[in-house]
């Protein structure tokens, strides 16, 4: 893939990151490659770009500045489009955003020349149901959470795979998570934690009242659909990648499916899974 045109994309409120912005800029057209910022970007310089999800779709490679939230609403903007995305970490943790600021240019290089990796990523398509209308669609890379308001009772979640019932949860809530996402809420709320390549939908209760409700492994083939029983009182709402809210109701449904198509990471060459993990989570470490 010949690389003609990046694409620049920015953690929100970030001004001083303008400076940078603008380096990286200078460097890529100084080798030929046209730049497109994201909105936030080009207003830190003065200038009007049109929404990211208009200009996505003339850039060969998308760039994310920020950290794992910003590379999923990079990912979302590019919807069904096969832009490749490197994600660059400014913040703490970083398992989707790999490469940091000291690594950019020199994973450019490699870009440029055609020394990288993509790795595909499943992603989970999400769809919210009220009396048979569509509420919301949305793509999710890391997951969708059924949970409840901070101030009402558990909540009962009807589940079923593909038709048949998998069992009726009573607890603060449900994840819905891919292999990507596996690391992410699921791991926090005691889920298995999956190889990204490996392709999978995890349901991970969230503090269920049966303690033998455990976390469970479904093919990627799977149609989960989740039927709220909000009876108990307080509100519900689906979260999609931490970013995208829809409140449900009694009687509303959640259809989550594997996504047609996968979201692509640029990834170093010769990046040890296993050793993100041990460095991410600090494995081994007393």
């Amino acid at each position: 893939m010949q690389v003609r045109a990046v694409g620049i994309c920015v953690k929100p409120e970030q001004p001083q990151l303008a400076d940078f912005v603008g380096e990286l800029e200078e460097w890529l057209r100084d080798r030929g490659v046209r730049v497109a910022l994201d909105p936030q970007a080009a207003r830190w310089k003065g200038e009007v770009a049109p929404a990211f999800e208009e200009s996505v779709g003339k850039v060969d490679v998308v760039v994310v500045l920020g950290g794992d939230g910003t590379l999923l609403a990079a990912a979302r903007a590019i919807g069904e489009r096969g832009v490749p995305i490197l994600g660059v970490s400014l913040g703490t943790l970083g398992f989707l955003t790999e490469t940091t600021s000291d690594e950019l240019y020199h994973a450019l290089e490699d870009v440029l020349a055609g020394r990288y990796r993509i790795e595909s990523r499943m992603r989970l398509e999400v769809q919210a149901e009220r009396a048979g209308r569509t509420q919301v669609r949305v793509l999710a890379l890391n997951d969708a959470v059924i949970g409840k308001s901070a101030l009402s009772r558990m909540i009962d979640l009807e589940t079923t795979a593909d038709g048949s019932p998998v069992t009726t949860y009573h607890a603060d809530g449900l994840i819905v998570a891919t292999p990507t996402g596996s690391s992410a809420y699921s791991l926090s709320a005691g889920g298995p934690l999956l190889l990204p390549e490996f392709e999978a939908i995890v349901l991970t209760p969230i503090c269920p009242h049966t303690l033998t409700q455990r976390p469970l492994v479904l093919p990627a083939t799977c149609c989960v659909e989740i039927r709220v029983h909000a009876a108990r009182g307080g509100d519900v709402q689906l979260t999609v990648d931490g970013q995208v809210g829809q409140a449900l109701t009694e009687g509303d449904r959640v259809r989550v499916r594997r996504a047609l198509h996968p979201a692509r990471l640029l990834v170093p060459p010769g990046r040890n899974r296993f050793e993100v993990m041990r460095a991410k989570l600090r494995w081994g470490e007393r």
